[in-house]
């Protein structure tokens, strides 16, 4: 059995950062290419080990750190990279419980053994494993998408799981139940389908000492843990699943509030979590938003207000979670104790708009008792109100309107901060012209200034998920945060595996994102959040604005983006023109007029869609009334 680990001329492609056709011109200009050692003449393979010798010496590949090497070789030799990661895994364990690793059987593996060991020496094995893990989660061709950390640690939140056992019936890779860790459970359960995902959530668990383990198989036809109850489940539940087993399933006793029919299999999985919860205890869901309204569910929409069982449900803004353009909804559910009255009310929560930080503390003010009703956002909605024809939950069409006077002194304010934003358009637009001799100049990439000591290269930071950082509060500058433009708005929860302050002057680039974005850094004390580069400039050799203008051109998106498209970035193949220190300074200047007027062009059509909104909602219930214009269209007086 071939003992040497091979890649195809795609794998080649995706290791170098290239396409498919530079390979094929590399074969046929450079005799010194290796050749196949394997495969057929229309899809060769070739020594891993050989390409990469050939890449180095060609300059094509930068030298890596161990951690990004050995993903790069797992992820190109397995057959499965969830398969690989959990060999890896395995071995690890074994290290660290000081037990002798088992011989490697996978011909893939056995020359990763190396970098395996190398990595755990640097990292420790469960800092190694985390360290493959966070690029196996990093979106990429044939990954599962898996619930982002932010989202499952609202969820966690939102289930209350600290100090209590948690349970997810569909494990995925792990997300909500790392969440759950995060957040204080005492033990995590789990099951998963993918035996090698379920097998990867398991060993996460294990490195840590984290009582529980994750079953393989299907939930709902083979549930792993009949008639076992847990304080809290969080779950991402498969959606849209045309063959779920309603067939096998019509009676099971796991649906406590009436049979689930055949086209929602979403409320299967709601029924599923009820039953594995204590009395007492919390479920949170994520769903599309089509089950809130559905006719087919309605009944069991229904018993579930009218049990309790259904507390709350929170439309989360688009690109919350994959499928990344639905607006998917968070369920909040709790198993009723048999003696306690059905609650009156059910909270309602649009925070569509994306004001996600303030729905973890709606919840526990609803859930003390407190009365909410914030137009626009939140209700705490009467069930007999929510008991109609359709039992409708969607939280957008049972808001509050906002009341006229507040939408008229909103209009005026808005009007009055679009116009002054807009007047000052023209001055911050930078003055330029066509360069005399066109395009010319020297380039140099990013990793070549690094080697240069013109710039230090810093990140991207992985979350540890283990509480390593010591939390004083500081806030973090996260990707959405330099993607906004706005200042930084993350907290320090004790998920960053190390804390680096950020400095007047840095350059951060976020390393997955829709396009290649750089902002500079204007204010101290922040602390650097995960998956973003940091770049610190060497000030007497290269200008903070210059630098980042420079990187975030059209063509450095297309240099420096993956295989898979715009998403995922590495910073060091970015380009940078060679100019003096000197003229630096003036390009830099235009380059932060270009951020100010972007920015401002930013708020004004922010305000511009508020603007807009506000006088069509006020005109269509009579708040507002049309101005009259005869005034501009009397006749002149006769005779003039």
């Amino acid at each position: 059995m071939q003992e040497t680990p091979t890649i195809t001329a795609a794998e080649i492609a995706r290791l170098a950062g290239v396409g498919r056709a530079a390979v094929s011109n590399w074969r046929k200009r450079h005799d010194d290419f290796p050749d196949p050692v394997g495969g057929s003449a229309t899809s060769p393979e070739f020594d891993l080990t050989q390409v990469e010798r050939w890449l180095h010496a060609q300059g094509k590949l930068p030298e890596l750190a161990t951690g990004d090497r050995l993903w790069r070789h797992l992820a190109a030799t397995s057959t499965s990279p969830a398969a690989g990661l959990a060999a890896v895994g395995i071995r690890l364990l074994a290290r660290q419980r000081g037990q002798r690793p088992a011989r490697s059987t996978d011909p893939q593996l056995k020359p990763l053994l190396p970098d395996v060991d190398k990595l755990a020496d640097e990292l420790g094995p469960q800092g190694a494993f985390d360290a493959l893990w966070q690029r196996f989660s990093a979106p990429g061709p044939g990954r599962p998408f898996a619930t982002p950390d932010d989202l499952a640690d609202l969820m966690a939140g939102l289930a209350d799981v600290g100090g209590g056992s948690v349970f997810d019936p569909a494990a995925g890779s792990g997300a909500t139940l790392r969440a759950a860790v995060r957040a204080g459970c005492t033990s995590a359960y789990g099951q998963e389908l993918d035996s090698d995902l379920a097998r990867l959530a398991g060993l996460w668990l294990a490195l840590r000492d984290v009582p529980g383990e994750v079953s393989t198989g299907d939930s709902l036809r083979a549930d792993a843990h009949p008639g076992r109850t847990f304080d809290a489940v969080v779950c991402h539940p498969p959606f849209g699943a045309s063959n779920w087993g309603d067939d096998e399933l019509g009676h099971d006793p796991r649906w406590i509030v009436g049979t689930t029919p055949r086209t929602e299999p979403e409320l299967a999985w709601v029924q599923h979590a009820l039953a594995h919860l204590r009395p007492g205890g919390h479920a949170v869901l994520l769903m599309p938003p089509t089950v809130a309204g559905r006719r087919a569910g309605r009944r069991i929409r229904a018993e579930l207000l009218r049990r309790g069982a259904l507390r709350a449900v929170v439309a989360l803004p688009p690109g919350a979670a994959a499928p990344h353009g639905v607006p998917l909804h968070l369920w909040v559910l709790r198993r009723p104790s048999a003696d306690a009255p059905p609650p009156a009310r059910t909270l309602l929560v649009d925070a569509a708009a994306g004001d996600l930080a303030r729905v973890l503390d709606t919840w526990r003010a609803f859930a003390a008792g407190d009365d909410v009703d914030e137009a626009g956002y939140a209700r705490a909605v009467p069930v007999i109100e929510l008991l109609d024809e359709e039992v409708d939950l969607t939280p957008a069409r049972r808001q509050p309107a906002v009341v006229g006077e507040a939408s008229g002194e909103q209009l005026v304010r808005t009007r009055e901060r679009l116009a002054a934003v807009v007047a000052d358009l023209p001055a911050l637009m930078p003055q330029v012209t066509p360069a005399p001799d066109g395009i010319d100049g020297e380039f140099l990439n990013v990793g070549e200034l690094v080697r240069a000591g013109a710039l230090q290269l810093l990140g991207p930071l992985r979350g540890t998920g283990d509480g390593a950082s010591d939390g004083d509060g500081r806030p973090v500058l996260t990707v959405a945060d330099v993607l906004g433009g706005v200042a930084a708005t993350g907290r320090d929860d004790g998920r960053l595996g190390q804390e680096i302050e950020l400095a007047v002057g840095d350059v951060v680039v976020p390393m997955i994102a829709r396009q290649l974005t750089a902002r500079v850094v204007t204010v101290d004390g922040v602390l650097l959040g995960r998956n973003l580069y940091l770049l610190r400039p060497n000030p007497a050799v290269l200008d903070s604005w210059f630098l980042a203008g420079q990187l975030r051109t059209s063509t450095n998106e297309r240099q420096a983006s993956s295989l898979s498209g715009t998403l995922r970035f590495d910073v060091r193949r970015a380009q940078v023109r060679r100019v003096s220190r000197e003229e630096q300074g003036a390009y830099g200047e235009a380059f932060r007029r270009l951020d100010a007027f972007e920015s401002a062009i930013r708020q004004a059509a922010a305000m511009g869609a508020e603007l807009v909104q506000l006088t069509a909602d006020g005109l269509a219930r009579g708040a507002l009334t049309p101005t009259s214009r005869r005034s501009d269209q009397r006749k002149s007086p006769k005779g003039q």
